[in-house]
């Protein structure tokens, strides 16, 4: 998804954009409170999102000003970003297009729709509402300034993923890359004044005005913006189309609920939904999980369970960086990762194994072979069930792998064990396997 960083102009102020796909229909994305055309687009699920987008879509993304690589201008009103809307759409030679924004941008996106009909074919929000004081959200001046009083002492710390996407707050990758979109898109300071300037923003009034066809998506159990907010605006836009969908992340860091938006998006635009074939690749899927986990952490607490449960995942990203592994991701005590080559998966195990012997910690891994899907930053088909019977098969302090792991390694002087035939529940066939020495 390579695209230059272009500028527009509005007013004196410049606005980065990017356009990608030659799609026959034009969309363009209106972010929320993070922006940045450069890093945000980079995360493996937005990534997934343009991809998606761009199959039936040209897809225009820019920084609004005061972010990402936008001007960083102090003071803005609500009528300079909706005509930011229409520079950008300029610039990307864009006569009219399905204006998409979620969150925050949203405001932006209804004053664009009732001001510039000849230009919005379609609309389409996610997760946003049209008056943060009034109902049906109703937040308080008290409650908007305890909130930004936190902003303001942990921006650049991932203070958003607490309130923006609880479910992550264990995930050290999404708080590391939360952390750097807080610093790469807004000061403390401007991202205040931003905040602040939304809380007196109504723009109820203007709602009865959009007659472009317009689809509201909402989360039903957003922890952010109830779905009470999304509700609203499918009731008072007149002939909106309204779905719910599954979760309570007000932003979305998966591809599954990404497939689930350019689903909709693509239905209400197109009149069809396809879903892409998956890419194949050859791999070797490697699972990992530590052993008599739950009596460890009973026994330990759950600080220093959880103090140690992140020195065992520091070890393997370590090992993974060292052997070109590529996690695929975490639940539990367990890991997935992939390799391009089973001899250095073989090795990374057995590193990471040594390792974690002086945390003290027993893991069980298993390895095998074979064709798996590329989902996004996922992947799945029946080599991964297989790689995680495998590793179900390993006794403590085990590698355990497929015979299609041994033939592939056939003169690396990797040594192995017989360890038998083995029926692996929910796979055909007996598989033999074989513990490396």
């Amino acid at each position: 998804m390579d695209s230059p960083i272009k500028y527009a102009k509005s007013g004196d102020v410049h606005l980065a954009y990017r356009v990608f796909g030659d799609g026959p229909r034009d969309l363009v994305l209106v972010p929320g409170t993070l922006s940045h055309v450069e890093h945000f687009w980079a995360r493996p699920s937005n990534e997934y999102l343009l991809k998606r987008l761009s199959t039936f879509a040209r897809v225009i993304v820019f920084d609004k000003r005061g972010q990402g690589l936008s001007d960083r201008v102090a003071e803005f009103t609500l009528e300079e970003r909706v005509g930011d809307v229409r520079a950008v759409m300029d610039a990307a030679g864009s006569s009219r297009a399905t204006i998409y924004g979620w969150s925050e941008g949203g405001a932006m996106c209804l004053m664009f729709a009732a001001t510039y009909p000849e230009r919005t074919s379609a609309l389409v929000l996610y997760g946003t509402f049209a008056s943060f004081k009034d109902e049906p959200l109703s937040w308080t001046r008290g409650q908007v300034d305890e909130v930004l009083r936190q902003w303001e002492e942990h921006w650049g710390e991932g203070v958003l993923l607490r309130g923006n996407a609880p479910s992550m707050l264990n995930d050290k990758a999404a708080i590391e890359w939360m952390s750097r979109m807080e610093r790469e898109s807004s000061s403390p300071g401007a991202v205040l004044t931003l905040m602040r300037a939304n809380y007196d923003l109504d723009v109820r009034h203007v709602l009865a005005s959009i007659h472009a066809p317009t689809l509201i998506l909402h989360r039903v159990g957003d922890a952010l913006i109830p779905v009470a907010a999304g509700r609203y605006l499918a009731e008072h836009i007149p002939g909106a189309k309204y779905a719910e969908i599954p979760g309570t992340d007000h932003t979305v860091l998966d591809n599954a609920t990404q497939d689930v938006i350019a689903d909709e998006i693509e239905e209400f635009i197109t009149g069809t939904r396809h879903h892409p074939e998956p890419d194949r690749v050859l791999a070797t899927v490697m699972f990992t999980d530590i052993v008599r986990s739950t009596e460890r952490a009973a026994e330990m607490g759950d600080q220093r369970w959880h103090e140690l449960l992140q020195s065992y995942y520091d070890v393997m990203r370590k090992e993974l960086t060292t052997f070109r592994g590529h996690e695929v991701n975490t639940a539990g005590d367990g890991l997935l990762a992939t390799f391009d080559g089973p001899a250095r998966a073989i090795r990374c195990a057995c590193s990471a194994r040594a390792k974690l012997r002086d945390l003290g910690l027993q893991v069980r891994t298993g390895l095998h072979t074979g064709e798996c899907e590329l989902i996004g930053d996922d992947v799945g088909g029946i080599a991964v069930h297989i790689g995680a019977r495998v590793a179900t098969a390993a006794d403590p302090d085990d590698v355990l792998v497929s015979s299609t792991v041994k033939d592939l390694v056939a003169g690396s002087g990797i040594r192995f064990a017989d360890r038998g035939l083995h029926t692996l529940k929910g796979v055909p066939g007996e598989w033999h396997l074989y513990g490396v020495q």
